[in-house]
């Protein structure tokens, strides 16, 4: 049993979600519990999401009632609240009713998920759910299945409907060496999120060894450089690198003026009025009230 039982609840800058047009400068109250409904050879957070009550769990938890969730995001000065660290259609009952308190107290509320979920699930959460950054691994049904015990369309298909259901979406890729690092399918993943729209912001993160992965190298710098310019070819208004600082701005898609600068996981500076860039008056694509 899960229900109310977190492994972790703390405050985080959204931009550590990564979410970048989504309340930029707010602090979310971020929630877990443990378990995924993946198993991922490289996860960067294992210790949690691989681990079960049926494999002996000893990690020590806390009983967080749903009303106790919205208090502490209201007490904490939060904007929203935030299913992430594990996979949150894993407790999708517990954050569906924290979900509904947090919308009638006035908070918004984010997945950080890994997408492989039903429409019937979306259908459920969507009048509550308002943003979403959905991990997209890769963009090889075959690396899926070996790495993740899953397949990549019910990915590709959860995505585009949150879109349809006017859920705020960004898109994160753990860029793992050797497994989609190639340019190739880098450009597919672009690719795929330009035909749906090119304004949807895609991070692309670094991988460092952990879990079972420890044999593979850290990604190159270069490697993370390339997919931004691979992104940007493929259409993309707002690609980012959020380990490299300037990488992780966002520009005008028009004017290419600056009008937010960000330090690591953080807002630093924004120019926006209203949303809307400062020297061409262009809306800049995001949730920023």
């Amino acid at each position: 049993m899960i229900y109310a039982q977190a492994i972790a609840a703390n405050v985080d800058p959204i931009e550590k979600k990564p979410l970048y047009h989504f309340l930029h400068g707010s602090q979310s109250y971020s929630i877990a519990t443990i378990g995924c409904n993946f198993k991922c050879g490289f996860c960067q957070n294992w210790q949690i999401s691989q681990t079960s009550m049926r494999n002996g769990d000893t990690l020590r938890r806390q009983e967080l009632l749903p009303e106790q969730v919205v208090k502490a995001a209201k007490e904490f000065g939060c904007q929203s609240i935030s299913y992430t660290y594990t996979e949150p259609t894993i407790f999708f009952e517990y954050a569906y009713d924290t979900a509904k308190l947090a919308k009638k107290a006035g908070l918004r509320n984010v997945f950080v998920t890994n997408g492989y979920m039903t429409s019937q699930a979306l259908d459920a959460i969507g009048p509550y759910l308002d943003a979403a950054n959905v991990d997209l691994k890769s963009f090889s049904d075959a690396s899926y299945r070996k790495n993740c015990k899953a397949r990549l369309q019910p990915v590709l298909d959860s995505i585009a409907y949150m879109r349809r259901l006017l859920i705020w979406v960004e898109v994160t890729t753990l860029v793992v060496p050797g497994e989609n690092d190639s340019e190739e399918e880098l450009g597919q993943i672009a690719g795929f999120l330009a035909q749906l729209d090119k304004s949807i912001p895609w991070h692309v993160t670094r991988f460092h060894p952990d879990y079972q992965f420890t044999d593979r190298e850290v990604t190159p710098v270069e490697t993370l450089r390339r997919a931004k310019e691979i992104g940007r070819e493929h259409g993309l208004y707002y690609v980012y690198v959020g380990t490299l600082p300037e990488a992780s701005h966002t520009y005008c898609g028009q004017c290419n003026e600056l009008v937010i600068k960000r330090g690591f996981m953080s807002l630093e500076d924004s120019h926006l009025k209203r949303g809307r860039c400062p020297k061409c008056g262009m809306q800049i694509p995001g949730v920023w009230e």
